[in-house]
């Protein structure tokens, strides 16, 4: 063989082996994808199942109402700027001297958080800050103030759990995650069964005590398993790069915690827009299980965006990502489609929620308003994935505060127009829904427009030659 015909063969594998590797990206996002879709399938059967057991209790309208329409939101938006810690972490964690002073930060922003929680819970900010700008119905205030008192330790748990969570999974442990959601979804369950099992407790009594009890457990055993990972993974220290400071860490850092915190601002948003619209109480009492379903759906389209991240660099992955992309999101509405227009829907809200009939079928219309909520998801895990990926956050806090001022638009002008008579035509909860879908349609729209030279970076990377293929290494994937 001349030297040029070998050159010319060696050109051909090279160009072909690609379309070789090709075949198996989408089984490796696949792969990715599924034991995180699973870890966050198993955390959006925590509210549905706290909400079954809260239906079958006493005075379950009320008890739901408050913790689907001030516990639960208030409780999240104290926490959220801690939720991005996992990411800071994963990022971050490289060694035991990076690892402290990030540590150092986790201890302080969960300190400052909880007694900012309790400063709510206990005292009269309660009725200032909660009952002056949600205005809920006047009969759930004070099952919701015991509620918040119960959820005292859920903001430091979340922060410890979320912080080393993500060491973990910078060191390759990412099964830990999945072992402490089933650890904290067995704490939930046993204390929920002996709520139901005594049947004299509140129900907000016994949905806090269970939150709290869950994120207390998964908290010890993520700082359990992280121990060994210290001692025999972590380096003292790594070569090169800036020591982190606490100007290095902000600027980091506060871009991912604004966006999980305009997040959070929805759902009490959205709680105080319902409680001065028709039907307020029946709306709120409906909220969990209509909530726990969404979410369930939407949380297979969120566990995707890690994958993005993770798989974005690969070797001529982008078409195989973008086909992901719309298997999942066709398939997540068609499920939720096929729940909705089905008897599956009475089963859910009457059968397994525990609703009576009237909010029950309360909570199937305004299912339909939430029915594009999950494609929409899964579309923002793959543009904001790419975002992340390449490091343009800024794009994604944007996006958010896009969805957030739609919502400030459109609900006083759903307040004005429907006011809170109980003869309107349209219950509050279908038009809160219905606004959630806008805003993260718009969202999406945002998230989309700002990705496009993200996206056209990796379709050029999956254009181009890549001679780094055909390596052994490469190819075992």
């Amino acid at each position: 063989m001349t030297e040029e015909e070998g050159n010319r063969e060696q050109g051909n594998a090279q160009t072909t082996m690609p379309s070789a590797s090709n075949s198996s990206h989408l089984s490796r996002i696949l792969r990715t994808w599924w034991p995180l879709a699973a870890s966050w399938g198993l955390m959006a059967l925590e509210l549905p199942a706290i909400s079954a057991v809260m239906a079958r209790l006493a005075d379950p309208q009320i008890h739901l109402a408050a913790w689907g329409g001030i516990v639960f939101p208030v409780a999240l938006i104290v926490e959220a700027p801690v939720i991005m810690l996992l990411a800071a972490s994963t990022a971050l964690s490289r060694d035991r001297q990076t690892f402290q002073r990030v540590r150092t930060y986790m201890m302080w922003a969960g300190g400052s958080l909880t007694a900012l929680h309790i400063l709510v819970a206990f005292t009269p900010l309660y009725d200032v800050l909660v009952v002056g700008l949600i205005h809920p119905p006047p009969e759930i205030v004070e099952a919701a103030r015991l509620g918040l008192r119960l959820m005292t330790p859920w903001t430091w748990s979340i922060a410890y759990r979320r912080f080393n969570q993500g060491a973990l999974i910078r060191f390759g442990h990412s099964d830990a995650v999945g072992v402490g959601t089933v650890i904290r979804l067995s704490a939930d369950a046993a204390v929920l069964v002996i709520g139901l099992a005594l049947g004299s407790v509140p129900g907000v009594m016994v949905a806090g005590a269970a939150v709290s009890l869950g994120v207390i457990s998964e908290a010890i055993y993520s700082g359990l398993r992280l121990r060994p990972v210290l001692r025999r993974e972590m380096p003292e220290r790594t070569a090169g790069g800036a020591p982190l400071d606490f100007r290095s860490f902000l600027g980091f850092y506060a871009p991912l915690a604004m966006t999980s915190l305009l997040l959070m601002l929805t759902l009490p948003l959205g709680s105080a827009a319902v409680s001065r619209m028709p039907r307020a109480l029946e709306s709120l009492a409906t909220w969990p299980a209509l909530a726990g379903l969404v979410f369930f759906f939407r949380a297979l389209g969120m566990s995707f965006n890690e994958v993005v991240v993770a798989r974005l660099e690969d070797p001529g992955a982008y078409p195989d990502l973008r086909r992901f992309t719309r298997i999942l999101a066709a398939s997540v509405t068609a499920a939720l489609a096929l729940i909705a227009v089905t008897p599956l829907a009475s089963l859910w809200f009457n059968g397994i929620s525990g609703l009576p009939p009237d909010l029950a079928s309360l909570g199937r219309v305004a299912l339909w308003a939430a029915l594009p909520l999950p494609a929409l998801t899964v579309l923002q895990s793959w543009y904001q994935g790419a975002l992340v990926h390449a490091r343009r956050t800024r794009a994604v806090t944007e996006a958010i505060a896009i969805n957030l001022g739609v919502l400030l638009i459109f609900f006083p002008v759903a307040i004005r127009l429907l006011g809170t008579g109980a003869s309107a035509p349209m219950g509050g909860l279908t038009v809160t829904w219905g606004a959630f879908t806008l805003g993260n349609l718009a969202q999406t729209a945002w998230l989309r427009y700002r990705s496009r030279g993200v996206m056209a970076e990796a379709r050029a990377r999956t254009a181009a030659p890549v001679i780094a293929i055909a390596t052994p290494e490469v190819i075992g994937g």
